[in-house]
């Protein structure tokens, strides 16, 4: 095929194709990111593009997402136009474009003890809580002689055995090449790094020549679907020397979950989703290396943590089976791996633990959240929310704990309303609305572009409260000045065309606010369900998690007012952040973390949802603003009381 090239504005780049290739594709293999929710299906209608010159074949699958004005201006989308025999030049517009997304690197881990109020290890004492994946000792061997006639690996373990009496140990064979000249070149001083998950028997993992125990750091890692955060730890202090994050490069594939097994068990295989993952990881880590000063050689530990198919794909293992009923994964518990083995940069005998999943869609970010949150260590009643396109629920204490998925849809990941995005530069995610004025707030300043999840929930809360829509979500108050009917579909404009970045209003519809109010009800009937179904109710609750970037992001009250969150006392819920990169760390500090992380997972009973016959009555009940039993939300009551007794 002859090769042609594609120039892409406003970038200014020029990419060789061959015909028969789509424009996303070339895109994606030019460096140029194009949102794409459904990874190339053509079924989500976000990867507007404008043709500006040259012959292409566009499918006819696509033209439901365009109106007659973009059809007629050129526009098509990405996924489904093939470039044919010659040169095309295409123009991206704003809303197509993937921007800096708003990525949460912090989290607030409940209960930790900090790692430089301990001792480390004493030859003959026990253990602390604090006992790193992997430690470096500075042996100084004595010198063979006649009377001491140990090989020199026998040496070596006897040196080790004064630090870890009582145990077995053992070691990798490559340590043992070049042993010999190593130690008789260095004056029989070498540095010994030990790998402690299992404390019965630690193992050897790599020697080096003289004293380097200072040099020990390894890297907790958060496997997001959207974004990938990584943190450089300090092995010997505990300290977080630098946190890197990004866009997980797979976005190409699709955003979500499903649309990357469809493409990793499809037409585009697994290779190219193991890459992308492992390649964001790498640029992350060289990023934290170059930062603090130190090599690759350094890293001795990964530990990570991510959903279970992320995790699949991060290990290269096939996630087919994840979709597919009855929804069995190739494992749960994943045996420790050398980390250069699946392309990961550090030194060459550096292990890779992933933190246990629980099933097919509670992944080991959930696991990872339970043991940062501490509701393993109290007796008192505690739920971990984490919030996305599935909703992870954990209910339970310290002697048991129930967990479930709930299908969220993708309208809390920006997705699925007519101006919804991720919360990216330009996303509205703060609302207000008083009588006919209208207040937004923007990430990162400047126009706005769209509306994010937290966006969408403030904007929902407000036009209730307002009583410019009504608790089914239908609008009530039509001669609103922003209120307006558009192919028969009423919407509130949340910013103006002159207000927005590309010229047309940013808008929420009725049909939006619905799907919303879908995705928060699966959300509350799957708490409602989970804690009756252990005779409990909402104000049994001790404590509340929200877990991830979505939920650092919330407002507590507009959250409750729609009926995302229970009505409970507003001390009770507590915000932490980024847990699955703070169990990461945790697992990476403690190998009894570790291990009690593997013990979490095994604890956790699955709550098939779908299959109890009460889900989806609850589901139903949960279809209003806040819910149809408004006595289980008694602040909103009072509050749309007031607003009714003022009108």
């Amino acid at each position: 095929m002859a090769e042609i090239k594609v120039l892409f504005q406003p970038e200014n780049t020029e990419v060789p194709a061959v015909s028969g290739e789509t424009l996303l594709d070339i895109a994606a293999r030019g460096g140029i990111y194009i949102n794409s929710l459904c990874g190339g299906q053509g079924v989500c209608g976000k990867c507007r593009l404008k043709v500006v010159d040259g012959a292409i074949n566009f499918s006819s699958k696509a033209v439901g997402f365009l109106d007659k004005k973009e059809l007629d201006e050129g526009f098509v989308l990405a996924c489904q136009t093939e470039v044919l025999d010659q040169d095309v030049q295409v123009w991206i517009p704003p809303e197509s474009r993937q921007k800096e997304e708003q990525i949460q690197t912090v989290d607030s881990i409940v209960r930790y003890d900090d790692p430089e109020s301990m001792a480390p290890p004493q030859a003959g004492g026990a253990i602390s809580y604090y006992q790193p994946l992997t430690r470096k000792h500075h042996l100084r061997l004595p010198v063979p002689s006649v009377q001491d006639n140990l090989s020199d690996l026998e040496r070596i373990y006897r040196e080790l055995r004064k630090i870890y009496p009582d145990t077995g140990l053992n070691i990798d064979f490559e340590c043992l090449k070049g042993l010999a000249h190593l130690l008789r070149d260095h004056n029989w001083e070498v540095t010994a790094t030990v790998h402690l998950k299992d404390l019965d028997c630690p193992h050897v993992q790599q020697l080096e020549a003289g004293n380097m125990a200072a040099m020990n750091f390894g890297v907790a890692i958060d496997v997001g679907t959207t974004t990938i955060v990584t943190q450089l730890i300090n092995l010997n202090t505990g300290e977080v020397v630098g946190v890197e994050a990004s866009h997980n490069e797979q976005a190409r594939y699709g955003e979500d979950v499903i649309s990357r097994m469809i493409y990793a068990c499809g037409r585009g295989g697994l290779d190219p989703l193991k890459n992308a993952v492992i390649t964001t990881i790498n640029s992350l880590v060289n990023s934290l290396v170059v930062g603090a000063g130190i090599t690759h050689q350094d890293l001795t530990s990964f530990v990570a943590a991510g959903n279970t198919t992320m995790t699949h794909l991060l290990l290269g293992l096939e996630p087919c089976t994840i979709r597919i009923d009855p929804y069995i994964p190739t494992a749960s518990r994943f045996p420790e791996v050398v980390a250069a083995e699946i392309g990961l940069q550090g030194h060459p005998a550096a292990r890779l633990h992933c933190l246990p999943c629980v099933g097919s869609y509670v992944g080991g970010d959930i696991t990872a959240g339970v043991l940062a949150c501490g509701m393993t260590d109290s007796p008192a009643l505690s739920i971990l929310i984490d919030v996305g396109t599935n909703g992870e629920i954990v209910v339970g204490n310290n002697e048991w704990l129930v967990c479930c998925s709930a299908s969220a849809g993708p309208a809390f990941e920006g997705s699925g309303t007519k101006c919804g995005m991720r919360a990216t530069k330009g996303a509205v995610q703060k609302f207000s609305v008083r009588g006919e004025r209208v207040r937004y707030d923007c990430i990162g300043g400047g126009e706005a572009c769209g509306i994010c999840g937290s966006g969408l929930i403030d904007v929902i809360s407000e036009l209730m409260v307002e009583g410019i829509i009504d608790q089914s979500g239908k609008f009530v108050k039509m001669d609103h000045p922003h209120v307006r009917v558009v192919d028969d579909v009423p919407e509130f404009v949340v910013a103006t065309a002159a207000e927005s970045e590309h010229g047309t209003p940013v808008v929420i519809t009725e049909d939006d606010i619905g799907n919303l109010i879908k995705s928060k009800a699966a959300i509350m009937a799957a708490m409602k369900v989970m804690t009756e179904n252990i005779g409990l109710d909402f104000q049994h609750i001790d404590r509340l998690f929200v877990a991830g970037g979505f939920g650092a992001h919330l407002d507590i009250e507009k959250s409750i007012m729609i009926g995302l969150l229970p009505d409970i006392a507003r001390e009770k819920i507590q915000f932490i952040g980024n847990s699955s990169l703070a169990g990461a760390r945790l697992g990476l500090l403690s190998g009894h973390a570790f291990r009690k992380a593997e013990s979490i997972g095994r604890q956790m009973t699955y709550f098939e949802l779908s299959a109890h016959p009460g889900f989806m009555s609850e589901f139903v009940a949960s279809m209003f603003l806040p819910h149809t039993q408004i006595e289980l939300f008694p602040t909103v009551r009072k509050m749309l009381a007031e607003r009714n007794s003022r009108n």
